[in-house]
């Protein structure tokens, strides 16, 4: 299973454009608005029209631009063969290009890079979208309209919690602009893609929005668009566009086995890049509001051991000190289902909804706490750009007790906080429910523990009545909840 996890993450690949020649690299999706003030033949979005998409383009291409970089990128250290492209380790070249035989060059020294992708004007005076990779650690930014006039440009802020970055073209000239798309998309309209694939220059593909909300590892906030119009390398940070001629997703991704296109394209829905541009111009960064808790989704083994019926909401692993949660009074264990009156699904839907909020901002949170719904308010406050980074306590001190039904072994932790799990067999239950060697049990079924006759007692008492039983869990800096089958006595 880790190995299939493994091919899966390394097929998602961002669109940018590996250079054959000279050893540089091009990468980058660019992101980019469209404004529907400037196209004056509306079309119906729910067919596509009989002529020809030809007038959308038409109207729209004016403002899609080509965006390339140059920047000083680290060199591998150690030895290459001259003249050798530098793929990226996403390019399905990496591994093996990284193989062939060597000579001396680079001695890990920074080296010249080019990168190459898209984007979208989004104002008359040259403001352009694109995506957070395609500028990073750029000294230089040209950007090319559509009929081949080149101007130079300056990074006015980047988001890489949302792979957005907007620039602003170093000119008094008036440009053709587009704009986001206010209407929610729907499953099935047609949309059309717009790019720079391979350096190519401006590019059309057609298609239809295949999914939404989908989530693929590539941030914290991840709710793409998944769009079946062709994209590829040098697409990022290009627009999609519904047929009115409104900027519908900023493209950033595609699952690729290849490296090609096979249909699969992720897109930044415009409801998310608006707010994350409009920021980004005004304030040169992204303020989001900040509770101050680790949460987890609700599964059926855990649903069961609260005793609740539905998997939604986000329940709270850990609370962080002083933070805002700790001070309105939030507490481990509590089930969030509500946030300003509306239904919470999961996890990464509260945690979007959080960001969105304004420090200082007043929240009313609804929990259910020992089985019984409780309104908490809370000031929310402002994420900081310094997340703790959780490690494994792989620490064991060989001594213990068994649990053996489970496939646990268990000592007391040498701080007397809690039971360190000092072996666990790959095979049992525990295991099987994501249980590690150097895990620590903090509390079962909502009792503290700190000893092996402890964690036994506690789930003994929990199997009269329940089916499984609640493990709070210490892992590196973080708190989860694990849930555990028990047999009832």
């Amino acid at each position: 299973m880790k190995n299939t996890t493994t091919r899966k993450r390394n097929t998602i690949i961002a669109l940018g454009l590996a250079a054959l020649m000279g050893g540089t690299v091009l990468s980058g999706p660019v992101i980019e608005y469209a404004r529907a003030d400037n196209l004056t033949n509306q079309v119906t979005r729910q067919h596509a029209p009989q002529e020809g998409f030809a007038d959308i383009v038409e109207k729209v291409m004016p403002a899609v631009v080509s965006v390339k970089v140059e920047g000083r990128g680290e060199a591998e250290g150690g030895r290459r063969i001259p003249g050798l492209p530098k793929f990226p380790k996403d390019s399905p070249f990496y591994e093996f290009f990284r193989n062939m035989p060597q000579v001396p060059e680079g001695n890990g020294q920074p080296e010249h890079t080019v990168g190459l992708g898209s984007g979208f004007i989004i104002s008359e005076d040259g403001y352009v979208v694109t995506n957070n990779h395609v500028v990073d650690k750029a000294e230089n930014v040209i950007v090319t309209l559509d009929g081949g006039k080149e101007y130079k440009a300056k990074v006015v802020g980047t988001d890489p919690k949302t792979d957005l970055a907007v620039l602003k073209i170093d000119s008094d000239d008036k440009f053709a602009y587009v704009t986001f798309s206010e209407d929610k998309p729907r499953v099935g309209d047609w949309v059309v893609a717009v790019g720079n694939p391979f350096g190519l220059g401006g590019t059309v593909t057609t298609g239809i929005i295949s999914a939404q909300g989908r989530e693929i590892g590539a941030g914290p906030y991840d709710e793409f668009l998944q769009i079946d119009a062709p994209i590829n390398r040098g697409n990022s940070g290009g627009p999609t566009f519904n047929l009115s001629g409104e900027v519908v997703g900023v493209n950033t991704a595609i699952y690729s086995p290849s490296g090609g296109s096979v249909g699969i394209g992720f897109a930044i829905p415009a409801s998310m890049a608006s707010d994350v541009v409009k920021s980004l111009i005004e304030n040169g960064t992204v303020t989001r509001g900040w509770l101050g808790v680790a949460i987890q989704p609700v599964n059926e083994d855990i649903a069961e051991s609260i005793g609740v019926d539905s998997r939604e909401g986000a329940l709270i692993s850990q609370v962080t000190e002083d933070s805002p949660a700790d001070e309105a009074g939030l507490k481990v264990g509590d089930l969030v289902v509500e946030l300003n009156g509306k239904k919470v699904k999961d996890p990464r839907d509260l945690s979007r909804r959080v960001a969105s909020l304004k420090p200082k901002e007043k929240a009313e949170i609804v929990v259910l706490r020992d089985g019984k719904e409780k309104t908490i308010k809370v000031a929310i406050g402002q994420l900081e750009d310094n997340p703790q980074v959780a490690s494994v306590d792989n620490d064991t001190t060989g001594r213990g007790a068994s649990l053996g039904k489970f496939g646990l072994k268990l000592a007391p932790a040498e701080d007397g906080e809690g039971v360190t799990i000092t072996g666990i067999d790959p095979d049992g239950t525990a295991a099987g429910k994501g249980l590690r060697q150097g895990d620590r049990i903090v509390s079962v079924g909502g009792k503290e523990v700190k000893s092996p006759t402890d964690v036994k007692k506690a789930i003994e008492d929990t199997a009269k009545d329940k089916k499984s039983v609640l493990l709070l869990v210490k892992r590196g800096d973080g708190q989860l909840f694990v849930a555990l089958p028990v047999t009832k006595s």
